[in-house]
């Protein structure tokens, strides 16, 4: 049997969609994202509040650029986020009195209760995959190994026979 290399499929079959990794993963994030807003309804979160209560949760108070960093958001995409979460009263951002640039953002006593209440989130989510876990780890693990590849690509110098081998 012939090996499928990126050299050896037809040009037509690259441009089919259903042959489009990034629309299977976009497709894939959109089902996520209807499981989550069923699964977080109760919490009165969106899904990206609810990564930035994940981060905060896990790490405390930190400077809104670092949870930035954490979920790969922008300031602009996270300052809404962020006002959104303070008026439910699930954040507090402060001002750093050392760097009146730098704002932080923690859980307040109800945004830490919430996490209580989403103990069961993840697993509901684990369940709605019908996969198990450990093969839920190894597509986790893959996507994390092509997020870090494609985030130190540089697609106009590619080498399709260096992705062949």
């Amino acid at each position: 049997m012939e090996k499928t290399t990126l050299t050896t499929v037809p040009d037509e079959d690259f441009l089919r969609l259903d042959n489009q990794i990034c629309f299977s993963l976009h497709a894939a994030s959109r089902a996520f994202n209807g499981v989550y807003r069923t699964a977080l309804k109760d919490l009165n979160l969106t899904y990206p509040q609810y990564l930035v209560m994940l981060v905060l949760w896990e790490h405390g108070e930190l400077p809104v650029k670092r949870i930035g960093e954490y979920l790969r958001l922008d300031s602009g995409t996270l300052s809404p986020l962020l006002k959104r979460l303070e008026a439910a009263g699930y954040v507090e951002r402060r001002r750093s009195p050392e760097d009146e640039r730098s704002v932080t953002v923690r859980p307040t006593a109800e945004g830490a209760a919430l996490r209580e209440q989403a103990l069961d989130v993840p697993r509901r989510i684990a369940a709605a995959t019908g996969m198990p876990l450990e093969r839920i780890r190894r597509l986790r693990d893959d996507l994390n190994a092509l997020t870090a590849r494609l985030d130190t690509a540089d697609p106009d110098a590619a080498d399709c026979a260096a992705a062949d081998g």
